[in-house]
């Protein structure tokens, strides 16, 4: 199971390694998984101006190196323009683009040009066969391997839901399929000047993602999400992540070993 999770974005050096510890505690716990930590320089689409958005390029660079040094952790950020793909992609493992930003093609072949796995979040305002589209552009353009994440569609205002169809349909473009359980539970500006959203349906959409076929989760946790800058009302409690974790790696495996069975 690939296992994308960390904070939605960077807000101290203290928070940030506190995170990366428990990541790299369940990478020791489940040797069998993919785990890649995650975290992000920029939120570049907060609801207000006002709102945190992050260290930057250069600063969150540096802390995502350091990440990397410290923990021997892959590492996954997303970029919002095409000049930060060269920069990032010299330092972390794996480039992510943003669900608002997933039809921008100048983006998506700067994102593949670095050589770098791309994770595409899918679009709120996306259909899962129209994903074939953004598969077909990275392949262009040079990528090797790609990832598309499912992260709910927009249903009314500051509202989402998840069509689980789109985890099969997706992955009939032959790429792993990823399924973000934290953002499909957002209300996107639900609060006015920040988004909301109702963290106990967490657990049981990523176990829903994992019964019909989903490849890997991705998760965004703090030690504090009521205080968090960004997503809190979404974001799992670090102290519970890793029990939620271990529940749907066994689930994960019993998934895959039914399907063996009946293949």
């Amino acid at each position: 199971m690939i296992l994308i999770a960390g904070l939605c974005v960077i807000e101290t050096e203290e928070i940030l390694f506190k995170v990366a510890e428990v990541v790299k505690e369940i990478q020791r716990l489940f040797p069998e998984c993919k785990v890649i930590f995650k975290a992000s320089f920029d939120k570049a689409n907060r609801s207000s101006i006002r709102s945190y958005r992050g260290p930057g390029l250069d600063k969150g660079l540096r802390m995502l190196e350091k990440v990397k040094e410290t923990f021997d952790l892959p590492v996954l950020t997303d970029i919002h323009e095409s000049y930060q793909a060269e920069p990032v992609g010299s330092v972390v493992d794996y480039i992510q683009i943003p669900a608002f930003l997933c039809r921008q093609t100048d983006l998506l072949v700067a994102a593949a040009k670095t050589g770098k796995p791309v994770n595409v979040k899918k679009g709120q305002f996306m259909a899962p066969w129209d994903m074939g589209n953004v598969v077909e552009k990275l392949r262009e353009s040079g990528a090797k391997e790609i990832f598309l994440t499912e992260r709910g569609t927009t249903f009314g205002y500051n509202n989402l839901v998840v069509d689980f169809r789109s985890i099969p349909i997706m992955k009939s473009f032959g790429v792993p399929v990823i399924f973000d359980a934290t953002h499909s539970v957002q209300k996107p500006g639900g609060l006015g000047s920040a988004s909301g959203g109702d963290r106990e349906f967490v657990p049981y959409l990523a176990k829903a993602a994992v019964a019909v076929g989903a490849d890997g989760l991705f998760f965004e946790t703090h030690p504090d999400p009521e205080t968090a800058l960004s997503d809190g009302p979404n974001m799992v409690p670090l102290k519970d992540f890793p029990l939620l974790v271990e529940e749907l790696i066994e689930l994960y495996r019993f998934v895959r070993e039914d399907s063996g069975r009946k293949a």
